[in-house]
């Protein structure tokens, strides 16, 4: 199993300072970001991590490298605009393994990502408790599937795990996960989890204050 970190959104909402920097690379608690992903996986026993990249990603290839501070390697998937989740996804998939875990590049969490090494559904999902920003929640869990078959939804934290053959078939370019995973949820193919630990979404000023 390897691993995905989703790094080419451009941060629209954190300009100025994302006009220089990626919003990956933004210092929160005097390093990196996306270092504290590359720290977590690292212990949770991966080693092998894909980062797509497009929004100033020579900035992050400098700053990261190969991956060898944290005891990885790290495979750079460049996206001449940002595709998107699922269709970066698509791009990088010939780099991923037959189960790989993907993680939001802008999330702050101490979400213990070996969990996710047991996980065996075609797709897998990790909510947290709905965010001041997000009340009303995106997905329901029922008996461990993902679901919209209730008012009682959670926020999607931005980490999930997925079987290649999610992903396989779809066609090269930019596109959204949300509308493949309503799908599977329709099939009773997608299982989630509640995570109460540290989770924020750096989003915004204010967001990333909180956490800096």
């Amino acid at each position: 199993m390897n691993a995905m970190i989703l790094a080419a959104g451009r941060g629209e909402r954190l300009r100025p300072h994302t006009d220089s920097c990626p919003k990956p690379l933004l210092n929160v608690k005097g390093k990196p970001l996306i270092s504290y992903h590359f720290e977590a996986l690292a212990r949770a026993g991966i080693k092998q991590v894909v980062v797509n990249v497009s929004w100033l990603g020579d900035k992050i290839e400098a700053a990261m490298g190969s991956g060898s501070q944290f005891g990885l390697e790290i495979i750079y998937s460049r996206e001449a605009e940002a595709l998107e989740t699922a269709g970066g996804i698509v791009h990088a998939l010939a780099q991923l393994d037959d189960q790989f875990i993907v993680v939001n590049g802008d999330i702050f969490t101490d979400y213990p990502f070996e969990k996710l090494r047991s996980k065996k559904a075609v797709a897998h999902l990790v909510m947290v408790k709905n965010p001041p920003h997000n009340l009303k929640g995106d997905f329901a869990l029922n008996d461990g599937y993902v679901n919209n078959r209730s008012d009682d939804r959670h926020t999607f934290a931005g980490i999930s795990c997925f079987h290649k053959s999610f992903f396989e078939n779809l066609l090269h370019g930019k596109q959204a996960l949300a509308p493949l995973l309503r799908k599977a949820m329709e099939d009773n193919q997608v299982t989630g989890e509640v995570f109460e630990g540290e989770w924020t979404d750096v989003g915004t000023f204010a967001r990333w204050e909180s956490i800096a």
